[in-house]
């Protein structure tokens, strides 16, 4: 009964300031009540990173997860999550889309290319690593699972953020799967903010 009787106190207080402004303040009180500042908590950086998608962040998904994840899918790199997961605080950006991109390239390097030449977003030819597969285009031939993770972040970080200044998903897609080798990049970026969505929910299958 005393906290309805003090928030009854609250009520009968504040419509007296709004009649007080109101009556006696004249047009400048009106003006007041109509421009009194609001202060909204800022956002949380997941909270941002999710509503952009922006590559750059702290850890969204652990170390642990991402080995759940890639043992549910049956990859060859299963036991990564970890190079995965230091790999993405070594170089800021949010281990989540590393994963994200494995998936959409290679299904966790199951199917395609990356079942050879050990790369989580089938790279190109590369002057630090052999080039194969000239015949369909040419592809960097990894040293390891853990090599390949290494170049990833690499690639993303020194020439889509730092050289290119593409640090979202819509910014990095449209230079990494261009339409114009044959993919849809609406449907790339779709899929790669759904994987994060489902993964960042703590949900393995995306």
């Amino acid at each position: 009964m005393a906290v309805i009787r003090w928030l009854l106190v609250g009520m009968a207080l504040l419509l007296l300031l709004f009649w007080w402004l109101a009556t006696q303040g004249g047009p400048s009180g009106l003006a007041f009540l109509v421009h009194l500042p609001i202060a909204w908590p800022p956002a949380s950086l997941s909270y941002q990173n999710e509503q952009s998608y922006a590559v750059l962040g702290t850890p969204s998904v652990s170390a642990a997860f991402i080995n759940r994840v890639l043992s549910a899918y049956h990859s060859p790199a299963a036991g990564l999550g970890q190079a995965l997961y230091d790999d993405g605080v070594s170089t800021g950006i949010d281990p989540v889309y590393a994963l994200a991109f494995f998936m959409h390239e290679s299904s966790f390097g199951t199917t395609g290319e990356a079942r050879k030449t050990f790369a989580l977003g089938n790279e190109r030819c590369i002057p630090d690593r052999p080039c194969v597969d000239l015949d369909r285009g040419g592809y960097a031939q990894m040293q390891s699972w853990e090599d390949g993770c290494s170049h990833w972040y690499m690639l993303i970080l020194s020439l889509y953020i730092k050289q290119w200044h593409r640090v979202t998903i819509e910014q990095i897609v449209p230079k990494y799967a261009p339409g114009s080798d044959g993919n849809n990049e609406a449907a790339y970026v779709a899929a790669i903010e759904h994987a994060v969505d489902t993964w960042r929910r703590g949900e393995v299958w995306a």
